[in-house]
């Protein structure tokens, strides 16, 4: 039991074992928060003198948080909200903001989308710095537990206490090394040759080849990597194809050729996804709206002519269940 009168808390001892826990490292946590590691170390004495718990212990070369930490850590991350809706009141000021935003996102939409968003983001906020993080495929608790503030995905979790909105939607082509072989001229030519796709993790195949299973559509793969990036040196110097979404072609397999599909596919839809909590948050809905703006130039920048389509964003807040099958990311 602890003899330390609870209003010695502040905030940033609240930030500090969120930060500790998120890096799992006291260098690390001392390098994002801008101190010495001494200083990480001391707080973190104090922090431990009031809640009477060792709140990390070591582990090979690191450091993890106990049962303990990681419980106040939750309610740390809600006091830290409240603080910051206490303190920016009304009157939210971007400008004014001096803090780290997480994003979580995997290749396509992080090229796509999150450099022009932190450009844009500078304009009226310079001490913001963006923190990115692979997304696979996104659950509830990464938005839960604050690991990030806001996902990009097609695959939005389906909890109540999650949200989401549609940014855009993408279509699907096939991509090949033209110096190598010509587009597939039928399905048959198209199920004949071998195929590369991606692979998240815990074995996360993409939703546009589980809808082509689905449908007695079935391709023989030789090679699943962990991202789009990985799919171009697969692709390079042999007859292989790839069946990915049409936006890779502005950026990550600009080198490669690419056809339509030889069959009907669904769409992509791209959400951006946040949790409950932020839904009135000034700050947050700032960011959402900044996200929202950068879209359609981004769109236009990263589509090939070729692969002209509808770049409107027909989504709306929503917590219920995925309105149509996904061919995602």
């Amino acid at each position: 039991m602890s003899n330390f009168d609870h209003l010695s808390l502040d905030g940033r001892l609240l930030q500090l074992l969120v930060i500790v826990i998120e890096e799992g490292s006291i260098t690390r946590a001392a390098e994002r928060l801008g101190v010495t590691q001494s200083a990480v170390s001391h707080l973190l004495d104090k922090l431990r003198g009031i809640v009477g718990d060792p709140l990390f212990v070591k582990s090979g070369r690191g450091i993890v948080p106990t049962a303990r930490a990681e419980a106040l850590a939750v309610h740390a991350r809600v006091l830290l909200d409240e603080m910051r809706r206490f303190a920016t009141g009304a009157e939210f000021d971007p400008r004014q903001l001096a803090s780290h935003i997480t994003i979580a996102a995997n290749d396509l939409q992080r090229d796509l989308l999150l450099p022009p968003l932190l450009a844009r983001l500078h304009e009226v906020a310079p001490g913001i710095t963006l923190r990115v993080i692979p997304s696979d495929v996104p659950t509830a608790d990464m938005l839960r537990d604050e690991h990030c503030q806001l996902a990009i995905s097609p695959r939005p979790p389906e909890d109540s206490d999650i949200l989401q909105k549609r940014l855009f939607d993408d279509s699907y082509r096939v991509f090949y090394d033209a110096s190598q072989r010509s587009a597939p001229e039928s399905l048959a030519d198209y199920l004949a040759a071998d195929h590369v796709s991606v692979l998240y993790e815990p074995r996360r195949s993409l939703d546009i080849d589980q809808v082509l299973l689905a449908q007695g559509i079935e391709r023989r793969f030789v090679a699943l990597v962990p991202g789009f990036a990985g799919i171009a040196p697969f692709l390079r110097g042999t007859r292989r194809l790839a069946t990915l979404p049409s936006l890779l072609a502005g950026e990550l397999l600009r080198e490669l050729a690419s056809a339509p599909t030889p069959l009907p596919c669904p769409p992509m839809p791209m959400y951006m996804i946040w949790h409950l909590r932020h839904r009135h948050d000034p700050a947050h809905n700032w960011l959402r709206g900044e996200l929202e703006d950068i879209v359609p130039a981004a769109m236009m920048r990263a589509r090939p002519a070729h692969c002209a389509h509808d770049t409107r964003r027909p989504g709306s807040d929503a917590t219920g269940r995925r309105r149509q099958s996904r061919c995602a990311s």
